[in-house]
Order: C-alpha cells, then sequence, then structure tokens
C-alpha cells in the first residue's frame, strides 16, 4: 500500500497455534503489526495437517501465518523462558495466546503477571469455554464448539444427523473477536497509557453467533428446527434445484414476493391466502416449495438467474472454490493475492483503506526462522 497500514509499528507475540489465535494474529499482521509467533520445538500442529502442502507445511497453516515471524521457544528450558519473558515485557505492544489452560501460568507468562511487568501492554487469552466456570480448563476444538454451543442443533437437514459448518467458523470467529478487543484496548491506551487483559472464547462465540436462536426460543419455548439452506421466518429464502445446479432465491419481504411470482408467470399467488404473507408463506412452506421445485427443476440456474436478475429478485448460485476464483467479482476486488512471484495464491483482508487493500506479502515462516534475530537482539 502507498499509505502506511494502521497498525505499523505495533508488535505482537502469538504464543498459539491451529486456527483460532493464529487467524487472529494474521488478521493483525495484515493491519500493519509486526506478528513475532512462538511456537514449540515441534512446531505448530497445524505445520502438518496436511495434504495438501505447500513449501513444507499445510495449506491452512499457511493460510492462518502469513506475514509473520517464527520463533522456537522450548518453555522447559529456563533460559529460553527467560528469553520470551524479556521479550514480551521489553518490546511487546499486544500478545495472544491460545495455549492448553494453565500452560501459561504455569510457565509464568499468563496476563497478570506480565501486564504488571510492563503496564502498557494488551494480553489477551484466546479461552475455549471462557476465562470463568466449572469448563474453565477444558481445552476445546471448532467441531466441539459446534456442537456443544448449540450451532450443530441448527445447521443441517431436518430429520437428518447434524453438520458441522463447512468453515472453522468458531475458531475464525473467535480470532476476530480478539482483534475487536485487542483494537479496543488499544484505542483505550491512547486515552489512559494503560494496557490490560482481554478474554475471548470459543464458547462464548458460539453463544454469540447463536443470538436470535435464543432471543426466538426465549419468547416462544420451542427449539429451533434445522432448516437446510433455508432460514427461519422468512420464505422463500433458500436453495432451489435447477437443471443443472443449485441456485439460492431470497425474497425477503412481500414486495419481492410478488415480484418472483409475476416473474415465474404464476401472478395468481398473489391471491392465495396461503402465499400472499410472509407469515402465511412460513406456515404454508412445503406447498410453495413443491410448487417452487417443479419450476425450478425444469430450465438451468443461467436461465432461472437471468429472468430474476431482470426482475429484481435476489439470487444467487451456489459455486465452487474454482467458480469464485474465477468469478469476474472476485478479480475485481483484487482479493486474491501472489504470494513469491505468483507461485502460491491467498486470499487477502476483507477490508480496503481509502480504496487500497492491505497486500499479502510473505508466505508463513519456516519453523524457528527468526529465532535467533529475534530472541539474541529482540529485533
Amino acid at each position: 500500500m502507498s499509505q502506511q497500514l494502521p497498525l505499523s509499528g505495533i508488535r505482537v507475540v502469538e504464543m498459539g497455534s491451529n486456527v483460532a489465535g493464529p487467524f487472529g494474529t494474521a488478521v493483525l499482521a495484515s493491519l500493519g503489526a509486526e506478528v513475532i509467533k512462538v511456537e514449540r520445538p515441534e512446531g505448530d500442529d497445524a505445520r502438518g495437517w496436511g495434504p495438501p502442502f505447500w513449501h513444507g507445511s499445510a495449506t491452512l497453516f499457511q493460510a492462518m501465518n502469513r506475514d509473520k515471524r517464527s520463533v522456537v521457544v522450548d518453555m522447559t528450558r529456563p533460559e529460553e523462558l527467560a528469553s520470551l519473558k524479556r521479550l514480551i515485557v521489553e518490546t511487546a505492544d499486544v500478545v495472544l495466546q491460545n495455549m492448553r489452560p494453565g500452560t501459561v501460568d504455569k510457565y509464568g507468562i499468563d496476563g497478570k503477571t506480565l501486564t504488571a511487568l510492563n503496564p502498557r501492554l494488551i494480553y489477551c487469552n484466546l479461552h475455549a469455554f471462557g476465562a470463568v466456570g466449572p469448563l474453565k480448563d477444558r481445552p476445546g476444538y471448532d467441531a466441539l464448539m459446534q456442537a456443544f454451543g448449540g450451532v450443530m442443533s441448527v445447521t443441517g437437514e431436518d430429520g437428518q444427523p447434524p453438520v458441522r459448518c463447512g468453515i472453522s467458523v468458531m475458531d475464525m470467529g473467535t480470532g476476530m473477536w480478539c482483534v475487536i478487543g485487542i483494537l479496543a484496548a488499544i484505542a483505550r491506551r491512547h486515552q489512559t497509557g494503560k494496557g490490560g487483559i482481554v478474554d475471548a472464547s470459543l464458547y462464548e462465540t458460539a453463544l454469540q453467533w447463536m443470538t436470535f436462536y435464543t432471543a426466538d426460543y426465549m419468547a416462544t419455548d420451542e427449539l429451533p428446527r434445522r432448516l437446510g439452506s433455508g432460514v427461519r421466518g422468512i420464505a422463500p429464502y433458500q436453495a432451489y434445484t435447477c437443471a443443472d445446479g443449485y441456485l439460492i432465491v431470497a425474497a425477503s419481504n412481500d414486495r419481492l414476493f410478488a415480484k418472483l411470482a409475476e416473474a415465474l408467470g404464476q401472478a395468481e399467488w398473489l391471491q392465495d391466502p396461503r402465499f400472499a404473507a410472509n407469515t402465511a408463506r412460513v406456515a404454508n412452506l412445503p406447498a410453495l416449495n413443491a410448487l417452487l421445485a417443479a419450476i425450478f427443476a425444469a430450465q438451468p440456474r443461467a436461465h432461472w438467474q437471468a429472468l430474476l436478475d431482470k426482475a429484481g429478485v435476489p439470487c444467487a448460485p451456489i459455486q465452487t472454490v474454482d467458480q469464485i476464483l474465477d468469478h469476474p467479482q472476485t478479480k475485481a476486488l483484487d482479493i486474491v493475492h501472489p504470494v513469491e512471484g505468483g507461485k502460491y495464491q491467498l486470499i487477502g483482508l476483507p477490508i480496503a483503506f481509502d480504496g487500497e487493500r492491505p497486500r499479502v506479502n510473505r508466505p508463513a515462516p519456516e519453523l524457528g526462522a527468526d529465532t535467533k534475530a529475534v530472541l539474541d537482539r529482540r529485533a
């Protein structure tokens, strides 16, 4: 970028692994922070989460750890642990840690200890279940939290086994909440001169994602059902099978439903009391879906997309990864960034500043590539 990135000059020490913590620090790195990734001698587990691999590490690891420096620390060795503590106390602005519960306390690198030594330090804990409560010392993973947090109870088809969301929505979502908390703490530090401790967790993220489902339950005392590609309270708003694939149709209000009915040559639906208003359509969704399914199955999705686009009815095909990467809209956004001369590409930050998107500059570091430079000279 031609302008300075917002977090230029901020040093972040990541004591994390897998997805959640590294995703949060990857966002901070994209915003301009210097991120020093502290790894065990055997490295972050995610280095081996493949195939596929690139540059000796799993592609997942590459995606979560670009633009970072890697430092290896064996915390069982007192001299290495002391070097890490000095690095943090003397040079760091932010720590983000998602180590196994109790680990940072065991080695004296917890938030309470380090913020006492460096009052300007912002120390972010990324927990599994939270900082307090009967489960605070239990570890957790994305799939466990999609299950325990209720997300899998509303994901998939009704009457079928629960389905995990295909992306690591708990891990990456919690990483984002950590970033939000860290940015807020940086803003507060500008006012007060003091850092502090930020806490986030996978379980709290799951609870937040479930917010309107919990509101529904409190209002009705009824447990939500799994609705496949649809949503509760709006109809029609789901995927329909066309002759060659799936098309999401989002007629989210009565005006859009009227446009849909007219575009499909079914204006009489507007006089049918089963379909005249959204609440009636929700109540009679099986009947409406039977009619729509028969219509959409007769033509390829490009036919229906062109027809509905012309009518002003929101719709979208369900695309595969190759299709999204090749789409002109993706290319226009310049969000897929080549790394190392284009040998490899990664998705950039979904934010632009004054029309410019921060670039992905470097692939993930090799294990311990920066240990000597950082710890010996605290560069």
